[in-house]
């Protein structure tokens, strides 16, 4: 095992403290090709209850990078339903949709997927303090695994552009908190900043043993699909750690033989924070940062860290990235809320994305689709209230406004014909 650039032939020590390579650009884990893969193995340890086991990244170690079972810091994560879901499918126009809730993980994001693989690391390699910069899920994360590990954590965050719910877990699990003047940009450079120059361990998806766990969510799916591939799969874009991870997730299952052919990879991102998006409609010829602004705030980000991965991804795949408006997202969001899954607007832009995909003609009515909810509903509890209750809710035909009424059968009769 051992680190690599993505893009010139040096290589690291698997351990070295570093996410970037000396000529700037990222870093691949490389893993140790004598691994055996046993989709039976895996089948296997779904029934057990003991930890790595139990666990829906540590599951398919095989997969993963090799640490001792004293390293590994699991709460445990993944084990994230996978949901069929017709209403949905129905209203985006295709003709079955799974979404895989990734909200479901133990601090409410696919966060903790990449966390557990990132912590583990840190403690083998003996660090005394971790630190990344978030817009909220990640801090929450990384102050809760951190806890777990029994090492102080530090979490860079936007001042006053984090949702609360996410700053709440963060205070919660202990984490010491600054609160930097200026979008998660200019935090994200702090951060690695600190990281460099005061040996505190970066957490951020730039750590590629972030990307190692969050890779998983593929694993799982497929798992849970037995291993048949979907057409599609479909998920929110911000600092694109997911889609560079399920990229090379996909490389590493077709080059292990457990899959014969691979997926299209749609990537979603808010037309407020779309650098991604305004890449690939150049072809890939130039990148522009931009001033991130949307109400889908897990991905309002402007200068993704992990583009040069993300782009791999989507020409691995023949994939393709959209933007959808902030309307759009929460609307999507409202129509997964009202099937009883919920999720957080981020996610949102999955399903909105699929919608518009369709309408274009990108994805057809027959083709499967596999989306990825990357957050919980909680995690963002003020979207809903504000999409629901506050200004232009009485324009929107999916709000549902609470009824004042008498308290008499007569006015209550009124309401539930009106209603129903």
């Amino acid at each position: 095992m051992k680190l690599t650039c993505v893009s010139c032939p040096l290589e690291y020590d698997a351990d070295a403290n570093r996410t970037r390579c000396d000529c700037g650009d990222l870093l691949d884990v490389a893993l140790n090709s004598t691994n055996s893969v046993n989709s039976e193995v895996f089948d296997r340890r779904m029934n057990s209850w003991s930890t790595p086991d139990s666990s829906g990244v540590w599951r398919y170690r095989e997969l993963l990078p090799e640490f001792d079972q004293q390293h590994i810091v699991s709460k445990p994560e993944g084990n994230t339903n996978l949901y069929d879901a017709p209403q949905i499918a129905a209203w985006a126009g295709v003709d079955q949709l799974w979404l895989k809730h990734e909200g479901e993980n133990p601090t409410g994001s696919f966060k903790d997927r990449g966390m557990t693989v990132a912590t583990s690391h840190a403690m083998r390699t003996g660090a005394t303090m971790v630190a990344c910069a978030s817009t909220g899920n990640t801090s929450a994360s990384v102050a809760s695994y951190a806890a777990a590990a029994g090492v102080p954590s530090v979490v860079f965050v936007p001042d006053g552009k984090i949702s609360a719910a996410k700053l709440g877990q963060t205070v919660a699990y202990g984490a010491r908190i600054i609160q930097v003047r200026g979008d998660f940009d200019a935090a994200m450079t702090l951060v690695q900043q600190a990281s460099q120059e005061l040996g505190i361990y970066l957490l951020n998806s730039i750590n590629p043993y972030r990307l190692e766990g969050q890779k998983t969510i593929l694993f799982e799916l497929l798992h849970q699909l037995q291993w048949r591939c979907p057409d599609w799969v479909i998920l929110p874009g911000g600092n694109l750690g997911n889609s560079s991870a399920i990229g090379k997730g996909l490389a590493e299952l077709k080059s292990s033989g457990m899959l014969t052919k691979i997926p299209r990879m749609a990537v979603i991102q808010a037309a407020g924070a779309s650098p991604f998006y305004e890449a690939y409609r150049s072809s890939f010829r130039g990148f522009e940062p931009m001033e991130a602004r949307t109400v889908a705030t897990a991905i309002q980000i402007g200068n993704p860290v992990s583009y040069t991965k993300a782009r791999r991804a989507i020409e691995l795949t023949d994939g393709v990235v959209e933007a959808v408006s902030d309307e759009e997202i929460l609307d999507a969001k409202a129509r997964v809320d009202q099937t009883g899954i919920g999720c957080e607007p981020a996610s949102a832009a999955t399903v909105a994305g699929l919608h518009k995909l369709v309408r274009t003609g990108v994805i057809s009515p027959g083709d499967r689709v596999a989306g990825i909810l990357t957050g919980h509903l909680m995690k963002d509890a003020e979207s809903v209230m504000e999409y629901h209750l506050g200004t232009g809710s009485e324009r929107r035909p999916l709000a549902k406004q609470p009824v004042v009424i008498d308290p008499t059968l007569e006015a209550l009769r009124s309401v539930l014909t009106h209603e129903f």
